[in-house]
């Protein structure tokens, strides 16, 4: 596990941020107060003045505090859409088809996003509540135009998503994904970020999900399609990137709505998120009020 993991909270009625360490957390944002959010930080490039700030002793237990996604106000949220191998043929009823040369792009509203142990919402209108469990990229650097060769120095810090999907939502409109992925708090982001110059992002990592236990999906980033450093640059081609901006790089085959019968989430349900060198989100899931 990473030595610095940065994560947002809310403690006792007030939102900070902190590092994550094995006494728990460390409030920085009442010690780094000239950075007011985690976004701050990355936009700042002040990684190491917090990594020597977490040097402090715990002020919260973790259990003691609620955590929120990492980057609470992101300015940008991109998705992509069926990135790994063998995702088309999934949608497409087991034929398999040839990449297309361009990815499937959405974005995500902030308010559709909680943090980790926390309940994520099957919305009452749809029991077609699904996950997708991928790694997200934290813009650290901004820039448009990237070249690739450069693009892994923009990323800040990577963590976890659960892109909560609601299935027969995503086709209301023939073009537009968006009204099934933004039902308030129905994805999850966490449970931290951990920085880039403690994981490399140009390395293989594993991604895993689990719904009450048992596995889901599986597989590694080394066979995205469009990689880590592709997605930059071509995103920083129309958009400028930010700091805190994020970056989902899509979820592996295996769904439950994909599979025979679907497994739907249902109210009960624990989904993990799993890549060893970042962490575990965890978030139960609940019916809407």
């Amino acid at each position: 596990m990473a030595s610095l993991r940065l994560a947002s909270f809310r403690a006792n009625g007030r939102v900070s941020y902190g590092a994550v360490t094995e006494g728990g957390i460390v409030d920085l944002g009442k010690r780094l107060t000239q950075y007011p959010t985690l976004r701050d930080v990355f936009q700042a490039q002040a990684v190491g003045e917090a990594r020597a700030a977490a040097a402090a002793t715990a002020d919260y237990a973790l259990k003691d505090v609620t955590l929120l996604p990492p980057i609470t106000a992101p300015e940008k949220i991109i998705c992509v859409g069926i990135n790994y191998p063998d995702r088309g043929a999934e949608y497409k009823g087991g034929a398999v088809q040839a990449p297309n040369k361009y990815p499937n792009l959405f974005c995500r509203f902030p308010t559709s996003l909680v943090g980790s142990e926390q309940p994520i919402m099957r919305p009452k209108v749809s029991e077609q509540f699904d996950y997708e469990g991928e790694i997200v990229l934290v813009i650290g650097k901004q820039g448009r135009h990237i070249p690739q060769e450069r693009a892994l120095a923009h990323i800040g810090g990577l963590t976890l998503g659960n892109e909560g999907s609601v299935r027969d939502w995503l086709r209301h409109g023939t073009l537009n994904v968006t009204q099934g992925k933004n039902f308030d708090n129905s994805g999850s982001l966490g449970p931290w970020i951990v920085p880039s110059d403690e994981l490399d992002p140009g390395k293989p990592l594993r991604v895993t999900t689990k719904v009450n236990g048992a596995l889901r999906q599986d597989d590694t980033t080394d066979r995205l399609t469009w990689g880590f450093a592709w997605l930059i640059n071509y995103i920083s081609t129309f958009a400028t990137l930010k700091p805190g901006d994020l970056i989902w790089t899509g979820t592996p085959t295996g769904a439950g709505g994909h599979q025979k019968p679907p497994a739907w989430l249902k109210p009960g349900d624990v989904v993990e998120v799993v890549v060893p060198e970042i962490g575990v989100l965890r978030n139960s899931v609940a019916d809407e009020a």
